[in-house]
């Protein structure tokens, strides 16, 4: 393995625990304090505030994880043609990738409105209706993102796994299990 390889697989690796720490800490930390505002001004604030600081950090994360993700197929794409666990593995991070896309985006453009509606829900009941819709939306969407992103984090273990050449330390204990 090359130091490019080595730096293209890490940059993906690293790119994603961005994604998934951010998002999870999002939905951990930062929505819920945000609700400890004294008002739905302050509460949109907070969230505001949090997620507009956070926003490049995690979209640079996204975009180098998608071109290291390119990369990565580029240089295996002998094996995951050849080889079909690899091949379901990759159409699995395909279409997690995918899903954690449209979690991502849609966070972001529900976040917007919800924010938007916030603003406006101390004064007008309409925007109060149209605020909780979008909460409950919100409260669905801000572990989609963590969920998808999390489960690429196992396929990557998972693809790891598949290129290691002997039992590791790990394996031994089991092996002797399975011959019970």
């Amino acid at each position: 393995m090359t130091a490019f390889s080595t730096t293209v697989r890490a940059t993906h690796l690293v790119t994603n625990a961005a994604w998934f720490g951010g998002s999870l800490m999002g939905a951990v930390g930062l929505n819920p304090a945000a609700r400890e505002g004294d008002s739905e001004a302050e509460r949109s604030q907070i969230s505001d505030r949090g997620w507009t600081r956070w926003g490049p950090v995690q979209g640079a994360a996204i975009g180098l994880h998608l071109v290291s993700g390119l990369a990565i197929l580029a240089d295996n794409r002998r094996r995951t043609v050849a080889h079909p666990p690899t091949t379901a593995a990759v159409v699995a991070k395909t279409v997690l990738t995918g899903a954690a896309l449209a979690a991502s985006g849609a966070a972001y453009v529900y976040g917007a409105r919800l924010g938007e509606a916030q603003e406006a829900a101390d004064a007008n009941p309409v925007q109060r209706r149209r605020k909780e819709t979008l909460a409950g939306v919100m409260r669905w969407l801000q572990w989609a993102t963590p969920a998808a992103t999390g489960g690429l984090l196992v396929l990557d273990a998972y693809l790891g796994e598949q290129q290691r050449g002997a039992a590791g330390l790990l394996d031994r204990p089991m092996s002797l299990l399975r011959r019970r």
